[in-house]
């Protein structure tokens, strides 16, 4: 069963992003519960996700910590279940859901919203969060090149079908947030930037540009969403971040890099316990307590 950690080793970084904290007292080396500390999220809906690992995982604890309903969207239900369990057994109070998303499936991708609204919940809160990495030249169920449809395609439609219900959530007091989880690497897709016309073009894939094309695309998401948002003025918010280097399963595809994590990640890359501040930052104005934590460092 997969364990959830509240508490972590001194890292040889720590007392260096001890001093380097920002002008809100965190650093690098900062917990998510830590940055959330205070924060009372409840009567907020939350879904996340790829939430049965990685950062995921401790988005969705972390949140349902603070009180906020979470809906688990995973791939993998008994991986689901098993954390779900296990969130709820440390913390009895917490309201979370785990239900079946597969971000490479389009079908599954409109299940998964179809469900979710016939409950009638609302949502404050969506993360898209979910991804794969440098994975080998495959095509998805629908026929796009599996890093692009699972990181890019599959949150597309799943944040356009759930829109109209956050909608109708933000006509309360209480904004709505939608964040895509990116990566630095966006810099790094393929000279031409996205490939439109050669998207499933098998003898030209390099993994790591396909990577960096599937992240660009949420960033361009993320930031023609935030425009039409803004211009319709509807109160949603929409932002694309870069979490760091963060130790998870997200390299498992590449042996080089899987191997480079384990030899000298303990010393450059956080712990997922050290989530990302922007992540935090792009969701903590829901309760009108925004911190000024993207100054610190990532």
């Amino acid at each position: 069963m997969p364990t959830l950690r509240s508490r972590r080793r001194w890292q040889p970084s720590d007392d260096f992003d001890e001093k380097r904290k920002g002008a809100s007292g965190f650093s690098a080396s900062s917990t998510a519960e830590e940055v959330t500390q205070g924060i009372d999220g409840t009567g907020l809906t939350a879904v996340v996700t790829g939430a049965s690992s990685g950062i995921g995982t401790e988005t969705a604890r972390v949140l349902a910590l603070r009180g906020v309903h979470v809906v688990m969207a995973v791939k993998n239900m008994t991986t689901g279940r098993e954390v779900k369990e296990t969130i709820a057994k440390r913390n009895p109070n917490a309201k979370i859901d785990a239900m079946e998303l597969d971000l490479s499936s389009l079908a599954s991708v409109r299940k998964f919203a179809a469900d979710f609204i016939s409950s009638g919940l609302p949502l404050n809160i969506l993360i898209n969060n979910a991804g794969i990495m440098a994975t080998p030249f495959m095509l998805s169920k629908d026929g796009i090149e599996l890093q692009l449809a699972t990181n890019h395609v599959g949150h597309f439609l799943l944040t356009h079908l759930l829109l109209e219900t956050m909608k109708k959530t933000a006509q309360g007091r209480t904004e709505g947030r939608i964040v895509n989880v990116s990566s630095r690497r966006h810099k790094f897709s393929y000279p031409e930037g996205i490939r439109f016309d050669k998207i499933n073009d098998q003898s030209g894939y390099n993994s790591l540009s396909a990577y960096g094309q599937s992240k660009l695309a949420n960033v361009l998401h993320a930031n023609e969403l935030a425009r039409r948002l803004k211009e319709d003025e509807v109160a949603i918010t929409a932002n694309s971040l870069h979490p760091g280097a963060i130790a998870t399963n997200l390299f498992r595809h590449s042996n080089l890099i899987n191997g480079l994590v384990g030899l000298v990640g303990k010393y450059v890359i956080k712990n997922v316990e050290q989530q990302p501040h922007a992540m935090w930052h792009c969701i903590h104005k829901l309760r009108g307590r925004l911190a000024s934590i993207l100054q610190t460092v990532m």
